[in-house]
C-alpha cells in the first residue's frame, strides 16, 4: 500500500473515530486494523479508491464492541450526502445488498447480513458502493478488498486480548 493510501486511512480513521488512546493494531495492504480503549473497540478501516474533494472522505469499516457484545458490525460513511429516500446498495462479488441508510453513513440490514456481507468481503477483490446525491447526481464508493480478511481478524482479536 502506498504511503498516500495509509495517511488517507488515517485520516479517515481520525475524523470518524475520535477517540484518546488508539492503539494500531496492523497495516494490511489497503486495510488498517485499531484498537480504542474508551470505549472499548476495536476496527478494521478502509477508504475509497478514488480520492474525494469532498469536506470529508467516506470509509467502509468493521467493528467489534465487546461490552455492547457487538461483533462484525458493517458501517460504512458515504462520500457524499445520500438524497433523501435513494436506495444504498452494496455488491460484493456477485451479490447485492440494500442498505439501511441515514444521510452519510449505512449500515447492513441486520447482524445476520452483516456476517454475509463480511463472508463475501474475504473472498472477493472490490466492492462498491452506489446510490444518488443530494444534488440528485449518481455516486459509487469503491474499495479493494486486498488486506479485508487481515484486519478483520486482527480487529477481531485485538478486542479479545485487551
Amino acid at each position: 500500500m502506498s504511503q498516500l493510501a495509509r495517511v488517507s486511512i488515517a485520516l479517515a480513521l481520525m475524523a470518524a473515530h475520535p477517540a484518546a488512546a488508539r492503539t494500531p493494531l496492523g497495516m494490511f495492504d489497503n486495510w488498517g486494523a485499531f484498537r480504542d480503549d474508551t470505549p472499548k473497540r476495536c476496527f478494521a478501516i478502509s477508504t475509497p479508491v478514488e480520492p474525494r474533494t469532498r469536506s470529508w472522505r467516506g470509509f467502509a469499516a468493521i467493528g467489534h464492541w465487546p461490552d455492547k457484545n457487538i461483533r462484525g458490525q458493517i458501517h460504512f460513511r458515504l462520500s457524499r450526502q445520500k438524497r433523501d429516500g435513494a436506495d444504498v446498495m452494496l455488491t460484493v462479488g456477485d451479490r447485492r445488498w440494500r442498505l439501511l441508510a441515514g444521510p452519510y453513513d449505512a449500515w447492513g440490514p441486520t447482524a445476520r447480513h452483516d456476517g454475509f456481507i463480511i463472508a463475501k468481503i474475504r473472498a472477493a477483490r472490490s466492492m462498491v458502493i452506489t446510490s444518488v446525491d443530494a444534488a440528485g447526481q449518481p455516486f459509487a464508493d469503491s474499495y479493494r478488498l486486498k488486506g479485508a480478511a487481515t484486519a478483520i481478524d486482527a480487529a477481531a482479536l485485538g478486542c479479545l486480548q485487551s
